[in-house]
């Protein structure tokens, strides 16, 4: 890569990283087009060493754009992937503080656990299968550095996919005898139905979800690791989340999740 991309990517990166506290930031049209993914997912990966490099620990990705309806709107044929740290992790049951969101939506999930890692040139669906452990009921809560949501595919994997915080059931379950296709996703706000779905939405199963990420990932010489967590995408609408809502999301056969976001005072 020539300097003036690095320096134009890296630009982009920092003004992404500054967003957390500072605010919103217009679409990022000056660094990239709206479906330049390997500039996106390079600056993905500058903001994602910057992150280690400063003490934050990787546990595994989050899966996006997953909805054929969502690809649809953004003019895209395939998800995208973002990077879950553990200082996203929200304990089942605990709180988040609304200060340290920006526009944030949740999102009704399941998530993977991998026992053993992909080492494979190209993970099977078979493979896949056979290296997750366990399943859970999860909550991606979702928020954009881009002002109003006005994003492209390219400014969202740029952006980590969206990505913000998470939340899983405390105990994964293996998949044997788990319907992970017609499995019903209701996601309630302050006991309130606001999202529906099943797990076909998804990819038409999560498992698809798992393995077009592991095999994405094998391709870019960075395979799934034992013990990363996947968040394999939203089973029904994303839904605004305000200061105050409790939030909970139940899955047929795997249970509840919740968390409460806390108002500023």
């Amino acid at each position: 890569m020539v300097n003036n991309e690095r320096n134009r990517l890296s630009t982009a990166a920092a003004a992404l990283r500054d967003a957390y506290s500072r605010g919103p930031i217009l679409p990022l049209r000056d660094a990239l087009g709206p479906d330049d993914a390997e500039a996106a997912y390079e600056i993905q990966a500058i903001n994602t060493a910057h992150w280690i490099a400063s003490g934050r620990v990787k546990v595994g990705h989050k899966v996006g754009l997953t909805s054929r309806a969502v690809q649809a709107q953004l003019g895209v044929s395939q998800p995208d992937f973002g990077v879950l740290f553990e200082d996203m992790r929200i304990d089942e049951g605990g709180s988040l503080p609304a200060r340290v969101l920006l526009q944030p939506k949740v999102e009704g999930e399941i998530a993977v656990r991998f026992g053993t890692g992909l080492l494979e040139r190209v993970p099977t669906p078979n493979t896949v299968r056979a290296a997750i452990d366990g399943v859970a009921p999860a909550i991606e809560v979702v928020d954009s550095r881009i002002a109003d949501w006005k994003i492209t595919f390219a400014d969202t994997v740029a952006d980590n996919g969206s990505s913000a915080y998470f939340v899983t059931g405390d105990r994964f379950q293996p998949l044997d005898d788990l319907d992970l296709f017609s499995c019903g996703m209701v996601l309630e706000l302050n006991g309130e139905v606001v999202s529906t779905g099943a797990g076909a939405a998804c990819l038409g199963n999560p498992l698809n979800g798992a393995t077009w990420l592991a095999q994405t990932l094998a391709a870019r010489g960075t395979p799934i690791r034992a013990g990363d967590i996947v968040l394999t995408g939203a089973l029904g609408p994303m839904v605004a989340l305000r200061a105050g809502d409790a939030v909970r999301v139940t899955i047929g056969g795997m249970g509840s999740v919740g968390f409460i976001c806390k108002g500023n005072s």
